[in-house]
């Protein structure tokens, strides 16, 4: 062999000797790092929430679903909720007082009557405890220095109530006032009128309301009785939606009937086309989102809304999804 032919050989030899090295000595690329879990989010707080609404959540099936919306947020926090109610202003008012002198760390309450609970709502903001208001307040919130409003725009929907009957051709529709001084309940009907385009006539049926709802079907069936021209109906809750319906049977008309608000009785007649809808403003929201909101604000100051309502509605449940909503309802988040 020549001498450049040994040169190349060995030239060759070497470089398969590097690439072997090479091979072996070079680090394997770096696995991927593992990232590890995140603490949880939610730092488990001593607080205790006060809820003060306008009805005994006990034995009103509305504020019912409200305070379970409450009660798990607050079992998710590792809150303690105090909650209660009453129809009656002043002992809603002397609840917010109590929660006050308890020094709770935040409190929502529904504004039905604002001017009643005006000076206890005062109490808690200048003893520096939160506000939030929910379900009745929007418009007056701010003015009560609560943090942001949890709720649905009452008129809003109203009005959207008066599209559904709008569509559906009715020209007189009784709008059935279940509570005295509600403001939440007038709103609702000023909505309807807004939207209708036919004529609202505002009906009293306080005195009975949802305790004697006998007495309410009787009401309204007489009211029916008495002019033919009414061919629809707006409840402004589920237990007089249902009396409305059966006043229409008892009279033997053909009224359209609707409803604000939830319960089995009214999705089975939705379902059954007894009803034609019911405004849906998802209360169980209502509940749970203030819990997390005086929550949020407690721990990382926190405020949502941006100087505007939170929300929760409203929806239209109609015979095209009365069935599923219903399988919620069964388990108390509908």
């Amino acid at each position: 062999m020549s001498r450049i032919g040994k040169t190349m050989s060995a030239l060759i030899a070497l470089a398969v000797i590097f690439s072997v090295v090479g091979c072996v000595s070079a680090p394997a690329p770096a696995e991927p790092a593992v990232q590890k879990p995140s603490a949880p989010q939610v730092v488990q707080a001593k607080l205790t929430f006060g809820m003060a609404v306008h009805a005994n959540p006990a034995e009103d099936l509305f504020w019912g679903v409200v305070e379970k919306g409450a009660r798990d947020a607050a079992a998710t926090y590792g809150i303690t909720l105090k909650s209660g109610g009453s129809g009656q202003p002043k002992e809603q008012a002397q609840l917010i007082e109590d929660y006050v002198a308890a020094k709770v760390d935040g409190i929502f309450v529904s504004l039905a009557n604002p001017d009643a609970l005006k000076d206890a709502v005062k109490k808690a903001t200048d003893a520096g405890i939160p506000v939030i208001t929910i379900n009745s307040g929007a418009s007056v919130y701010k003015q009560f220095g609560a943090l942001t409003h949890v709720g649905q725009t009452e008129r809003v929907a109203g009005q959207g109530a008066g599209e559904q009957f709008n569509q559906a051709g009715a020209k007189k529709v009784l709008c059935v006032i279940h509570e005295e001084a509600n403001i939440g309940l007038e709103e609702r009907c000023d909505g309807l009128k807004d939207s209708l385009k036919g004529e609202v006539v505002r009906f009293n049926v306080a005195t009975t309301g949802v305790k004697d709802v006998k007495g309410t079907t009787a009401a309204i069936q007489d009211k029916l009785t008495a002019d033919k021209t009414i061919d629809g109906i707006l409840a402004l809750n589920p237990v007089v939606g249902i009396a409305a319906r059966d006043a229409v049977k008892a009279a033997q008309g053909s009224q359209k009937v609707a409803t604000f608000d939830l319960s089995t009785d009214v999705l089975d007649a939705i379902a059954a086309g007894e009803l034609m809808f019911a405004v849906d403003q998802q209360q169980y929201l209502q509940g749970y989102l203030p819990v997390v909101l005086l929550y949020l604000y407690k721990t990382n100051l926190n405020t949502v809304g941006g100087g505007l309502p939170v929300l929760t509605g409203p929806g239209i449940v109609d015979k095209s999804n009365a069935a599923t909503v219903k399988d919620l309802a069964k388990k108390g988040t509908r």
